[in-house]
């Protein structure tokens, strides 16, 4: 059997363990019931180092496992010798310490960065224990569901599905078809949970940028009912109104960036333009108090008739895009983009960004063709606020979304010229 010398790599390995160690050990430190803390843990996580230099240097796994079986049956029988001192089982110290050993063992295999990333999540979950105990206490059977749902969606179906194109044009791709569905209904349900949570509490700000997580053509919906009738003041479901929409070019540049990385720099500059021409033109309905509000309703995005249906009315637009730049060029894709976004510009967004990555279409014709969709969208949502909140609700809320629009076909132009 030979040994490793001392070099540099071997120390820094030891050094992490040691300092992972320290740091998990530090927290449980504050706690009366666990019988491990700051030397035990650090002690753990070099057993871990050891065992995997040991492992490496005789050719055999099974050190790994034995001690990790030894920092198991120690901390267990600990906790035996002393079955009721404070109440507590102690399988949160338990189980740490096990991961500990397991970080001490990464450490040796080269995954600094990875046992690093691992060691502090770990501490923060142990340190925020009473704040998560909370937030579970206060979920309800709803907001557990669709938690559950999300992960049905990600990690049960996502994985089973072909990544291969089919069908005409090969447009349609399960895999990435239902990737998106997962990424949307994953925005959606992080806006979703966060008005179910706390948006009894929410003001107007609030409500407005969650809306538009969610749903901004729902949260204009909304509050352009209750404007017209009355049931909610003019300025308040304005602010809500014109912040759920603001949130909609940000939302895409994101969709952007995690789809489409090589588009992501030209949309987000366009976008991003157009987001702060709005919140330009909306600062002087946003100043003065926070006023509370009704937080907008809105149907949980991660039901599977929401997922299907998105997902079908995606693989249409995607399929009438790819039919329509076969027949009329770049004018097909911006006629696609004007109809569709009447109704969702998510869609046609993701659509026109796939075009791209297949190279059908050019960077700047999927630019245009989102300008325009959300040019559609926009002037649906108009319609709504004219028409079902009013004249007082609509001039309101008309300026902030008008410019939002001018402002990304202005940088578009900018782009262009």
């Amino acid at each position: 059997m030979s040994l490793p010398s001392p070099e540099p790599h071997i120390l820094a390995a030891f050094a992490t363990s040691l300092a992972l160690g320290l740091l998990i050990g530090l927290e449980r430190e504050r706690s009366p019931a666990a019988l491990a803390g700051l030397r035990t843990f650090a002690l753990v996580a070099l057993l871990g180092t050891v065992c995997g230099l040991l492992a490496q240097a005789l050719g055999s796994s099974w050190i790994v496992a034995a001690g990790m079986l030894c920092a198991a049956l120690a901390i267990v029988a600990a906790y035996l010798a002393r079955p009721a001192a404070d109440g507590d089982p102690g399988t949160t110290t338990e189980v740490a310490l096990v991961l500990c050993y397991a970080l001490g063992v990464l450490c040796w295999l080269g995954q600094l960065e990875l046992a690093t990333m691992l060691g502090i999540t770990v501490t923060l979950l142990l340190h925020f224990k009473a704040e998560l105990a909370g937030l579970a206490r206060r979920l309800e059977p709803e907001e557990l569901r669709s938690m559950l749902q999300f992960a049905v969606l990600s990690l049960v179906v996502l994985p089973l599905l072909p990544d291969r194109d089919y069908g005409p044009y090969a447009a349609f791709n399960p895999y990435r078809t239902w990737l998106l569905v997962v990424l949307i209904s994953g925005v959606g349900l992080v806006g979703y949970l966060a008005l179910r949570l706390f948006g009894q509490q929410a003001g107007t700000r609030v409500a407005g940028l969650l809306g538009g997580l969610v749903s901004s053509t729902a949260t204009t919906l909304l509050y352009a009912r209750l404007a017209g009738r009355k049931e909610a003041p003019l300025r308040p479901a304005a602010r809500v109104t014109v912040l759920a929409n603001l949130v909609v070019p940000l939302r895409l540049a994101l969709i952007a960036a995690v789809t489409a990385p090589a588009l992501a720099g030209p949309l987000a500059a366009v976008l991003g333009c157009g987001a702060l021409a709005g919140l330009l033109s909306a600062l002087p309905l946003l100043r003065g108090p926070v006023e509370p509000v009704h937080p907008p309703a809105a149907g949980n995005p991660v039901e599977l008739p929401a997922a299907l249906g998105f997902a079908a009315f995606y693989g249409a637009v995607l399929l009438a895009v790819a039919w329509l730049t076969d027949r009329a060029g770049q004018g097909g894709l911006y006629l696609a983009a004007l109809i569709s976004g009447t109704t969702d510009v998510d869609a046609v967004t993701l659509s026109g960004l796939r075009m791209h990555a297949l190279g059908r279409q050019s960077a700047d014709a999927v630019l245009a063709a989102v300008v325009l969709a959300l040019a559609a969208n926009t002037a649906a949502k108009l319609a709504i606020a004219f028409v079902l909140g009013g004249g007082g609700f609509g001039r309101r809320v008309a300026g902030p979304l008008a410019a939002t629009v001018a402002g990304c076909a202005a940088a578009l132009w900018w782009r262009s010229a």
